[in-house]
């Protein structure tokens, strides 16, 4: 990935990779700088996000401030993208796509709402994104 390792597994997410950020060593896959401890005192920040699950050839279209926890209830094939934002986001897509929805938060993956969720796909895994979203939040 980047050719640097961390001396020690990255405290927020576990991960070894590394990168320079303006001379220091940070966590290639989450972004937490080398050297920083989370205080483990005060709780990990909540960070909202839209969801889009694919099951089948439908897209399930939600959003969790626990997207590990929610998305372990839901029964899906794959996870295809978050994106940053609660119920305002989330009810804004739903009107966005409302000529495609089959019921509830379930749409049609039609070939605009693929193009929606690969423009919201900057990382090939959602989770590296999550984890950059919920470092920021720490380091606030």
């Amino acid at each position: 990935m980047s050719g640097h390792r961390l001396p020690d597994p990255c405290p927020l997410c576990g991960r070894g990779d590394a990168v320079r950020v303006a001379g220091d060593l940070a966590c290639a896959w989450c972004g937490w700088r080398f050297g920083d401890a989370p205080d483990a005192d005060l709780p990990r920040p909540v960070v909202e996000v839209v969801y889009y699950l694919r099951y089948d050839r439908r897209v399930k279209i939600g959003t969790s401030g626990r997207p590990r926890q929610r998305l372990a209830a839901i029964r899906h094939h794959e996870l295809l993208a978050f994106e940053p934002g609660g119920r305002d986001v989330e009810q804004a897509r739903h009107r966005e796509f409302a000529a495609i929805r089959e019921g509830g938060e379930w749409f049609t993956f039609t070939a605009e709402l693929e193009r929606h969720v690969a423009a919201l796909r900057t990382t090939r895994d959602p989770w590296q994104l999550y984890a950059r979203w919920v470092s920021a939040a720490m380091q606030r």
